[in-house]
């Protein structure tokens, strides 16, 4: 390994008239991973035993998109926006084909890049996430989360009450915590309130048909959580029913934040997949 998500250095990239920070994980592998983070999150909420060990398999690529954490730039309202700085991102570092990990938000800029193709995509992860049309309870579940007054809002916002989820919880966000340098700063409602419309929007878009989700031939693995509240598991069937090439795995017991709660199984699960 030449680097963990916990020591890797902070690099920047111009990428659409924007200065985005990235940092790079494991060997210098012919398979690329490119990370896309949720609503909000930076680098450094990523969860460290999920990318350190994905790097084992990809070289992994974590980022802040343009106006986020450590990158310059205004965050975009739209879903397409943010797309379209990812593909930025991609085109300015060179990196040819890249393998997607959406997470949740993250999901629905990996489902635009599949659909209309601007760069080359192998394969693709889908986490916690909805289709164009799904149904969502973001503002709700957040509000919620934050008045429970948990010694971590992603508590109550990524895991189930249950003690062995919240368990997991507490381990995956001292996990994130790892990090004691460089971390990416968390930039409030100058990103919120953007990713905010661009996902109510994402979710209110009507498409009865799923000619998005059909048009999209991508191989695609789709993990959801059986108890996610924000978008619910109804979401990742809808998605696995509609795209031309799509698995599905639910995890029991699991919320919004599945891929963290199961780390060792996810990444097991992810890796199969990537190596097909």
């Amino acid at each position: 390994m030449t680097a963990t998500l916990e020591a890797a250095v902070t690099e920047y990239v111009e990428a659409r008239g924007a200065k985005l920070a990235y940092r790079r994980i494991g060997h210098r592998f012919a398979r690329k991973l490119v990370l896309l983070q949720h609503f909000t999150g930076t680098m450094d909420a990523w969860d460290p035993s999920v990318v350190n060990a994905l790097a084992e398999v990809s070289e992994v690529f974590v980022f802040d998109n343009a106006g986020v954490g450590s990158s310059g730039g205004t965050t975009p309202d739209s879903v397409e926006g943010m797309a379209d700085y990812a593909e930025g991102f991609i085109a300015a570092l060179g990196l040819g084909e890249v393998d997607l990990l959406g997470f949740s938000l993250g999901g629905f800029l990996a489902q635009v890049m599949a659909a209309r193709k601007r760069v080359a995509i192998g394969r693709m992860v889908v986490a916690g996430s909805a289709p164009a049309g799904g149904e969502e309870h973001l503002l709700e579940v957040v509000e919620k989360a934050f008045a429970q007054n948990a010694p971590d809002v992603r508590l109550p916002l990524f895991f189930t009450p249950s003690a062995k989820s919240q368990a997991a919880g507490k381990a995956f966000v001292d996990r994130t915590l790892a990090r004691s340098h460089d971390r990416a700063p968390d930039k409030g409602v100058s990103v919120s309130d953007p990713q905010a419309k661009a996902i109510i929007e994402w979710c209110a878009r009507t498409d009865p048909e799923h000619l998005s989700l059909k048009s999209i031939a991508t191989a695609t693995l789709i993990v959801h959580g059986s108890d996610d509240t924000m978008f619910p598991s109804d979401n990742a069937y809808t998605m696995f029913k509609n795209m031309q090439d799509a698995t599905l795995i639910l995890y029991p017991d699991s919320g919004h934040g599945a891929l963290f709660q199961q780390p060792e199984t996810f990444v097991t699960h992810v890796k199969t997949f990537l190596e097909l």
